[in-house]
């Protein structure tokens, strides 16, 4: 018997950043680069760079709950960005780089509201947690050069040496136990 599959949709800054976390994760079966929660249909990276499609780029992926839970996602996703950062990531600014939670049931609604208070109550951050916790509405995939990116481009675009290594680094640090054999 196969095991039940489930989905997982964040968005948390640059998907070329987040992309290469998750993707190292055991029991992520596979995270598609794309774009959540915007105004139009098969919007282009283009037009969710211009920060006037509503969309924010977005990672959806796709896990083995028997591996890793939704817990396990939403640690990983709380410590791999800032969620105090309304509409930005670092040098990234705009809506599209916005954090977001966009449950896919109830369970996952109520594990990112738990979390994101107790985390605002525990003082984990220096300031409120603006990510925006949302029913799933769509999502699509982005063009399929930004799939990947980091594993296809960390030797070619000095971007993914100068911020996503180190993004990458600092995750298997922390997350030793987290990761694919």
């Amino acid at each position: 018997m196969e095991n039940k599959k489930d989905t997982a949709t964040f968005a948390n800054g640059c998907f070329w950043c987040t992309e290469a976390i998750f993707q190292e994760v055991d029991g992520v079966e596979k995270v598609t680069s794309g774009y959540t929660d915007g105004n139009t249909k098969n919007p282009t990276y283009e037009q969710v760079s211009s920060g006037t499609t509503g969309f924010a780029e977005a990672l959806q992926i796709v896990y083995d709950p028997s591996k890793v839970s939704f817990d396990e996602l939403l640690e990983i996703f709380w410590k791999t960005h800032d969620p105090t950062t309304l509409n930005r990531q670092g040098n990234d600014v705009g809506t599209q780089y916005r954090s977001g939670i966009y449950y896919h049931d109830d369970h996952q609604k109520e594990k990112a509201v738990y979390y994101k208070n107790a985390l605002d109550k525990s003082g984990a951050f220096n300031s409120p947690i603006v990510t925006e916790i949302k029913p799933f509405s769509a999502f699509y995939a982005a063009e399929d050069y930004h799939q990947s990116y980091f594993n296809n481009n960390e030797n070619k675009n000095p971007y993914c040496k100068i911020v996503i290594r180190p993004k990458v680094d600092k995750f298997r640090a922390a997350f030793k136990d987290k990761l694919k054999k």
